[in-house]
């Protein structure tokens, strides 16, 4: 089922998002991805778009990263999307049911070699800002901020 969220202080004009569970899979992150990338086209960012493109990029990561570190047998993950218009960011949140694991405050340096450890470095570099917060009542939100350039 999928959830259009906002709040009523809000402009629904101004504030757009979408919030939606996933199966703490494979499948699951990569269909994250690719609604995410279907709703931004409804918002009048084409999958082509240099947006679009750092949107899913983002979804992908953390949601491949929630798959595979905060995977909790029996929960799934969640996702939510928002598009601020007034404030010209996409926000993108997604949330595990791993207790006590708390992310760097600044993206791990990996080895060049290496065949991982490069996603929070990409979220840092894609992202206006990102942290990571406590979800009651249990796991974890990872958050990323990306800005709308003007166009």
């Amino acid at each position: 089922m999928l959830t259009t969220t906002t709040t009523p202080a809000e402009d629904p004009r101004r504030t757009t998002g979408f919030a939606e569970r996933f199966a703490c899979s494979p499948r699951g992150a990569r269909l994250a991805r690719r609604l995410t990338v279907r709703r931004m086209e409804e918002w009048g960012y084409p999958p082509e778009c240099d947006l679009s493109c750092a949107v899913a990029l983002v979804v992908g990561e953390l949601a491949a990263n929630a798959v595979r570190h905060g995977r909790v047998p029996g929960h799934d993950f969640g996702l939510r999307v928002a598009l601020d218009e007034a404030a010209r960011l996409v926000r993108v949140e997604v949330s595990d049911a791993a207790a006590g694991k708390r992310l760097p405050a600044a993206p791990p340096s990996s080895c060049p070699e290496g065949e991982s450890g490069r996603g929070l470095l990409l979220v840092d570099v894609l992202s206006v800002r990102w942290g990571s917060a406590p979800r009651r009542p249990v796991g974890k939100t990872v958050w990323a901020e990306l800005a709308v350039e003007a166009e």
